[in-house]
């Protein structure tokens, strides 16, 4: 008869301990953005067993808050003095875009698949779980090689194609010119054989993440304005929305209430710099 066992998962943090007055300094030095990213992500989930989701965005903000209170340089009641050494630099957007994964916004998802997602950020690397929160961006276009670009809807250009990678799902999204170019068959025509390759580069590239990747990513393939690509809307941050008044603005518009990363850090440093 086979016996049940059980199987406990630990996560271990190191901290230095200094009475000196260069303390702040050694922590700066020594602190791991991505690490503390899927640290705080772990706590969230946990908390969200037992608590509302809105409850746990309101812990996530009150200790990014006391965070950058605390290591940020900056003049008190000056937001426009507020700056983030290297370290600290890129984990305020981990937080912005946490806070919007689905994770912790669960509307239009069943119990079974947020169950899933939550299960796999606890198990999976830190590179992977990364991933998750933050997906991967790269545009593929004739201007040149292949690039990473940011995750945003001003990456949304007619004349490109993205690849998005959210570990759950890879993504091969078609600008409007090169759907339009596709579907006239120009990839079918010897003398556009630079573009036949360029339709090919992405999806070999999803093929190879595939392979490697277990549980294996959804794949999707789809065009600038049909249902498929609002995979894409929904991850990206949204820059431009159907409200914004930036005007010549480049990219695509997003129908969408949330604020963005700009808005989301001109909040964070003015109460930043109040407490």
């Amino acid at each position: 008869m086979q016996m049940d066992k059980k199987i406990l998962r630990v996560t271990t943090v190191a901290r230095n301990f200094d009475d000196t007055t260069n303390s702040n300094q050694n922590m700066i030095a020594g602190f791991d953005q991505e690490a503390a990213t899927i640290l705080m992500a772990r706590i969230a989930l946990f908390k969200a067993e037992s608590q509302e989701s809105v409850d746990i965005l309101r812990w996530l903000d009150r200790m990014l808050i006391r965070l950058m209170n605390k290591f940020a340089d900056y003049r008190k009641e000056d937001p426009n003095s507020f700056v983030l050494s290297p370290q600290f630099s890129l984990y305020p957007q981990f937080m912005f875009h946490l806070r919007r994964s689905h994770f912790l916004q669960v509307f239009n998802n069943s119990p079974d698949e947020t169950a899933f997602y939550r299960y796999m950020l606890y198990r999976e690397s830190v590179a992977n779980c990364l991933i998750m929160i933050q997906p991967t961006l790269e545009a593929y276009s004739f201007s040149g090689p292949p690039e990473p670009v940011l995750l945003a809807s001003t990456s949304i250009q007619l004349d490109r194609i993205l690849l998005l990678d959210s570990f759950f799902r890879i993504i091969v999204w078609h600008g409007e010119t090169i759907a339009a170019w596709r579907k006239q068959g120009y990839h079918e025509n010897p003398q556009h054989e630079a573009f036949k390759y360029l339709l090919q580069a992405p999806k070999e590239e999803a093929k190879a993440l595939i392979a490697k990747r277990f549980p294996v990513p959804r794949y999707i393939e789809c065009d600038q304005a049909t249902s498929q690509a609002r995979f894409l809307l929904a991850t990206i941050d949204p820059v431009v929305t159907h409200t914004s008044l930036l005007q010549n603005s480049t990219g695509e518009r997003v129908n969408t209430d949330d604020v963005n990363l700009k808005v989301f850090m001109e909040h964070l440093k003015k109460l930043a710099v109040q407490s």
